[in-house]
């Protein structure tokens, strides 16, 4: 039985992870706060202690804040400084595998060209990305052992079931009977199934895959359209999508920046814009033609569980 250590263990991925692994593989799980379900439990201050493993997943570390709150240095402290420790160890160690947890987002936070792929110069702007990036760079400025393979991940947006994160709020708008009003912009983004995902750590794991940086997405970018349309469905809702006039959008947002408008020119940009993210090199490391189950497959299986939600 595989023994595999993840840190961030309560978190959504980690919980998902648990649900699919616990059966056929021995779990230690490292994170601030105990939990019941792993078998072995320990916190950052035990880590010296912690055990063998065959595999570490590492993906504690502290996510990007659409509110803008949280002080930068914060960022650097938790996703870089926890990641040097659990390398530092895994060097160390006897474990073979260690699979990071990056982001797109360490990249790029606007995608210029059709698709985002491995090879596009990374030039994050927020300090969440430039600390996944730093965090990468740590991985990567170390020689590896022989026998050790290392998987540095970058997924998109990530959902499923137990976890709205960004859909929330479309979902809000759409169960309120809000019109959609910005119909008229065809923009398109990739998301991430956590089964997909749990699949690409499964053959990561059991097979010998070729250590790398790797972008993790769904075959197929979605709309916002589409997911407005796709969350209609799932609550039995006729979408509303309004096409108002671009040129009328765009002059509203423009006048939002002066008179400080729920709808201003950075806004009206993060809701419009696609973020397409190619996932070949994957899908050619792992021998597959295509992700288990389809973009919008995944996203409707999500919005499922959202409607069971009080």
């Amino acid at each position: 039985m595989i023994k595999i250590l993840i840190t961030g263990a309560n978190g959504f991925v980690g919980s998902n992870l648990f649900e699919s692994f616990h059966s056929t593989c021995y779990l230690v799980g490292l994170d601030i706060y105990a939990s019941d379900k792993f078998p072995e439990m320990y916190n950052w201050s035990q880590i010296k202690s912690l055990p063998t493993t065959h595999t570490i997943i590492h993906l504690a570390g502290k996510a990007h804040d659409i509110k803008n709150t949280s002080d930068s240095r914060s960022y650097f402290d938790v996703n870089v400084g926890l990641t040097q420790k659990i390398f530092d160890l895994f060097l160390e160690s006897k474990a073979k595998k260690f699979i990071f947890f990056s982001s797109v987002k360490a990249v790029a936070d606007s995608v210029t060209g059709e698709f985002l792929t491995e090879k596009d110069n990374a030039i994050p702007s927020t300090p969440y990305g430039r600390s996944k990036l730093e965090a990468e760079s740590y991985i990567l400025s170390k020689k590896l052992p022989a026998g050790k393979q290392v998987y540095i991940l970058r997924p998109c947006m990530i959902h499923g079931p137990g976890n709205k994160g960004n859909l929330n709020l479309l979902y809000k708008i759409v169960k309120s009977g809000i019109p959609w009003p910005l119909g008229a912009f065809a923009n398109e983004r990739s998301f991430l199934s956590i089964d997909n995902l749990i699949f690409v750590i499964k053959n990561i794991i059991e097979n010998d895959i070729p250590s790398g940086i790797y972008n993790v997405a769904d075959d197929e970018p979605l709309s916002t359209n589409q997911l407005i349309s796709l969350i209609a469905q799932a609550i039995g809702k006729k979408p509303k999508i309004w096409n108002l006039p671009q040129k009328l959008v765009k002059s509203t947002a423009k006048a939002g920046d002066f008179l400080h408008l729920p709808l201003n020119s950075e806004r009206l940009k993060k809701l419009t814009e696609s973020y397409v993210v190619s996932n070949n090199k994957i899908k050619k490391a792992l021998s597959i033609n295509k992700m288990p189950i389809s973009a919008t497959e995944g996203m409707r299986k999500t919005l499922k569980s959202f409607t069971s939600e009080p």
